[in-house]
């Protein structure tokens, strides 16, 4: 067809291997549970900035420097940000990516996670450590949405790579990867279960 496929945005998605997410999430969500008990300065910042939820954004978000555990997931997470590195084509010369942050979310009933992106950053992620049935997933806009003026609405029908908004689903040991100027949300939780996930920003230095 006489139609090319010009900037893609591409987003990464893959699942640790069954038993080993198994195990690593048990000792992560009791770690991540034991945070927010622990983290006052989190507590503070969670209530002004993500009511109802907790988040570590502002006051632990080096967990993969603090935390074994945390180390042992960032070490999986960086073979797949090699493979997506490689997806992307990226020329990183003599420098590589790194994790520079990672924090612990919590989302119970009714919580919401507004639309942002990762300023700074080169790619990010999110890993599901707990996903009750029915929890939301992680919604990705169109990053040329505020340019299409006059343009008219999508089929309902629309081909994913057509749409103007993605819903990619979240699940237990599933890790997504992104770069880290896409805006993405997470609508409210609208089930009594806490959505467990760790966030993570790469940086090339």
């Amino acid at each position: 067809m006489p139609v090319h496929s010009l900037f893609p945005t591409r987003i990464y998605a893959a699942s640790l291997p069954r038993a080993r997410a198994a195990a690593l999430n048990r000792r992560l969500l009791h770690e991540c549970l034991q945070l927010r008990e622990d983290d006052v300065a989190g507590q503070r910042w969670s209530k002004r900035s993500y009511p109802g939820g907790f988040t570590s954004y502002a006051s632990a978000s080096r967990m993969q420097l603090l935390s074994p555990t945390f180390a042992a997931l960032a070490k999986q997470i960086d073979r797949h940000v090699a493979r997506f590195v490689q997806e992307l084509e990226f020329d990183l010369g003599e420098r590589s990516l790194a994790m520079t942050d990672c924090w612990v979310n919590i989302m119970p009933r009714g919580v919401t996670h507004g639309l942002h992106l990762h300023p700074l950053s080169v790619l990010s992620g999110t890993y599901y450590v707990r996903v009750p049935k029915g929890a939301p997933g992680l919604k990705f806009e169109d990053p040329r949405l505020e340019r299409y003026m006059g343009a008219p609405p999508r089929r309902q029908d629309a081909a994913e790579r057509n749409r103007t908004w993605v819903v990619m689903p979240a699940r237990a040991g599933g890790l997504l990867l992104f770069e880290s100027w896409l805006r993405h949300e997470v609508a409210a939780n609208a089930v009594n279960s806490e959505r467990v996930s760790i966030s993570f920003n790469y940086g090339w230095g």
